[in-house]
């Protein structure tokens, strides 16, 4: 019996000797394991421990992966609100950069075609057929004057020399246009070369008319989008001098000319495709309802 005692006044001391020791904070009280305890039901208790184990993981895994979808969702709204509210401003900023290329380039439509295309230039072949009648002209007229003066010299007989005479003066009124235009209708060398002076200089003052004070093909060398014809390098000389405004002036041959047509051709090609892709813009702006990129009509001066 005094063992016993012994043993358990040991016991008890050490019990109460005890010391507790710091360590991590206890964990809260779930809210449906408090309650549970508060009805003092262990059935209660531990089922509700055994939900919270399994059910909140499952909540809070439900939770995040609702928001993981409604994120997507919102940010595909996003997404789809920002075209919607940039499309009209695209409209637009696409309507003022046609705009101005049809301000810019708008003069190639006063292009006179047969004017540049200079239809009736004297081809080669008549200058030189010109040509040599004139040197026969001028050949015979030599001869003739050298046997009148050298009948002059006693070296062949008066009646040579007045034949050559005779022979000189009917030669010389030949070549008076008005004269030779009784006999022939064939123009002279000289009519040919004035003309094709007259076609270079019409051609050329039409061309400085085309080109104004800004110059016209490099300008529309924007719409070579449009027309890639444009970009091609045989005209890069040209849309050098044309920024340069100095193209009017070195028109000084017909290949020059001709290239020069063939320029202001392609640029009207791309002119009447800007042009209807302005108006496809302008008409589907009505539909939409964009103001701001409907085309305004100017105001009259």
């Amino acid at each position: 019996m005094a063992q016993n005692q012994t043993v358990t006044k040991a016991q008890t001391g050490t019990a109460q000797g005890a010391v507790l020791r710091p360590g991590r904070a206890a964990d809260p009280v779930p809210e449906k394991v408090a309650l549970a305890a508060s009805q003092n039901n262990p059935k209660n208790v531990a089922a509700a421990a055994r939900n919270l184990s399994h059910g909140t993981v499952g909540d809070g895994s439900n939770e995040n992966l609702r928001e993981s979808r409604e994120q997507p969702d919102e940010e595909q709204g996003s997404s789809t609100e920002a075209p919607e509210a940039t499309e009209p401003v695209l409209a637009e900023s696409r309507q003022r950069k046609l705009r101005l290329m049809l301000r810019q380039c708008d003069r190639v439509l006063l292009m006179d075609f047969e004017l540049l295309a200079m239809s009736d230039w004297p081809d080669n072949f008549r200058v030189a057929t010109a040509r040599r009648n004139r040197d026969l002209w001028v050949f015979s007229a030599l001869v003739a004057a050298v046997v009148f003066l050298s009948g002059l010299t006693g070296f062949v007989p008066a009646w040579v020399a007045g034949g050559g005479f005779g022979a000189f003066v009917i030669i010389v009124l030949l070549g008076i246009p008005v004269v030779r235009r009784v006999y022939t209708p064939a123009p002279s060398y000289l009519d040919l070369l004035l003309k094709r002076q007259r076609l270079m200089r019409d051609a050329r003052k039409h061309a400085e008319h085309l080109e104004g004070n800004e110059g016209l093909i490099w300008q529309c060398a924007r719409m070579a989008d449009y027309n890639p014809a444009l970009k091609n390098t045989r005209f890069s000389n040209l849309l050098r001098l044309s920024e340069q405004k100095a193209l009017p002036r070195a028109l000084s041959r017909r290949e020059h000319v001709r290239l020069y047509l063939i320029y202001l051709l392609e640029a009207e090609k791309a002119y009447s495709r800007v042009q209807a892709a302005f108006l496809e813009g302008n008409q589907k702006a009505i539909d939409e309802g964009w103001q701001a990129a409907v085309a305004q009509p100017e105001d009259r001066t």
